[in-house]
């Protein structure tokens, strides 16, 4: 489409969290097969967003400033939604209209890092450097822009101004959370339950919100998730706990792969799975959120929002 285009032409881009998996061009003698196959492998690993993301602008025709060089030399302004903690708008979808600051070294020191197998013919891609993305200074650039639209932090301040509205405190924790779903929902419950017995750091009640992007490291067989493992793993941490609640859902609809955004927890989960015969630890282990929260018929299903500003998280402590 943006073939043949001049210097009076201008191309305005809406690039949404999500791109990545949507906007797929595998470079020249790359299958899409096999770059399918090293995304799964990288989202199993524990992989970070911006490592992923790094992987696939090296290994695409489209990603990593690629889609601006083909509409060249017409000027291109992006509009971006982020779902990338920090809002670095050079890793959000990958960066297709903006320049790189990773290399081709980069990526194979990512897939070697979380001992990745990779295809012969992808290495050689990547290790003669035919994969290398266009660097900031470019001046195919230089006409070009781009203006973040939204944000986690917008989505974590509408939640607290709710909260303002209906009498509950609300407390941002973060917009930036990564790391291992399961090891997030224990800092979370740790500070619950701080806040439950001691009023510390903040009074009841309250609610807190955070926002960014975790990882789970995939050891089990179970049909699992970011949102409904950090809960699953919150559920085992508060045993019950009378007085604390949590939702926790991707906010474009989709937890991971499967179909639903997410889940909610509350004082009486454990005790009625413990009455359906389940084991929250076993299906923590299992990495198995969704089957978990399926049974308890806690999970929440909205369908794809169109749109992405990564994990929301609310805790309610009462």
């Amino acid at each position: 489409m943006v073939q043949g285009l001049t210097a009076d032409d201008l191309v305005l881009c809406l690039i949404s969290g999500g791109g990545s998996a949507l906007l797929t061009l595998p470079a020249d003698g790359i299958s899409l097969e096999q770059k399918q196959a090293i995304n799964k492998a990288l989202l199993k690993s524990g992989a970070t967003i911006s490592e992923i993301n790094c992987v696939r602008k090296h290994l695409s025709k489209i990603k990593g400033g690629r889609l601006a060089l083909a509409c060249a030399p017409a000027r291109v302004i992006t509009l971006l939604i982020s779902d990338i903690p920090g809002d670095d708008a050079l890793m959000i979808a990958s960066g297709p209209t903006l320049p790189d600051t990773t290399s081709c070294a980069d990526a194979l020191s990512i897939l070697r890092k979380y001992a990745i197998a990779v295809p012969a013919n992808m290495e050689q891609h990547l290790m003669s450097g035919k994969g290398e993305t266009p660097k900031p200074g470019d001046l195919r650039f230089a006409n070009n822009n781009h203006h973040i639209i939204a944000t986690a932090l917008d989505a974590l301040e509408a939640a607290a101004a709710h909260a303002r509205a209906v009498g509950i405190t609300p407390y941002i924790l973060s917009d930036n959370i990564e790391g291992e779903a399961r090891d997030v929902g224990l800092m979370h419950a740790a500070i619950a339950r701080q806040v439950a017995r001691y009023g510390q750091p903040f009074q009841k009640p309250c609610v807190l919100l955070s926002g960014g992007e975790t990882t789970v490291t995939v050891r089990g067989t179970g049909r699992g998730g970011r949102n409904v493992e950090f809960l699953l793993s919150m559920a085992v941490a508060l045993d019950g706990h009378p007085a604390i609640y949590a939702i926790a859902c991707d906010t474009d609809g989709i937890d991971g792969t499967e179909d639903n955004a997410g889940a909610i927890l509350s004082p009486d989960s454990l005790a009625h799975a413990t009455n359906l015969g389940l084991n929250a630890k076993t299906f923590l282990e299992n990495n198995d959120g969704y089957g978990f929260f399926s049974a308890l018929n806690d999970l929440i299903i909205s369908g794809p929002t169109r749109t992405n500003v990564n994990d929301f998280r609310a805790v309610l402590i009462l």
